[in-house]
């Protein structure tokens, strides 16, 4: 593989569980707050990341490289609300999408084909992401910080399937 492709993949494999890490850690406040469907939400999501990161793991060593492991930042553990959580993922997975972008890119300038063809499940994966964090924010914003409008929505939540 060449090297700028690897480089960035490796990268992607720290942003990702980054990203698994977060939403751990969203997942960990709504815990606190006995939201548990936000919860339960946010820690499949955690999952679907670190199924991300492997994906990227297992294609690195599939073509003959070397995965290069690299400390994970902390994330915040203070939110505002549950809005405010899901407006972040949502910045977040916009962020994630313009890494993959940019990836992509390399992978076509680079012209390495396999890595294009794995790209382009991540970018219609990203657009998947953006769809779902974004209708939350839609949902939570109709809520207007009525308590009881948060419990239904929680229990909607709650009854994602992983």
């Amino acid at each position: 593989m060449n090297k700028a492709v690897l480089t960035a993949m490796n990268e992607q494999v720290n942003h990702e569980m980054f990203s698994a890490y977060l939403y751990l850690s969203m997942s960990a406040w709504f815990e606190a707050r006995n939201l548990r469907g936000m919860a339960k939400w946010m820690r499949s999501q955690a999952g679907e990341e670190m199924e991300h990161a492997m994906k990227f793991y297992d294609f690195i060593f599939e073509r003959g490289d070397k995965v290069d492991l690299k400390a994970i930042e902390q994330p915040k553990s203070d939110f505002e609300s549950a809005q405010a959580i899901f407006e972040e993922a949502l910045a977040h997975e916009k962020k994630v999408t313009a890494l993959i972008n940019r990836i992509y890119d390399i992978a076509v300038a680079e012209k390495d084909y396999p890595a294009q063809v794995l790209l382009q499940w991540f970018i219609k994966e990203q657009v998947e992401e953006e769809d779902n964090v974004g209708q939350a924010v839609e949902m939570l914003k109709m809520t207007d910080g009525k308590s009881y409008q948060l419990l239904m929505l929680d229990g909607k939540f709650g009854a994602r399937a992983d």
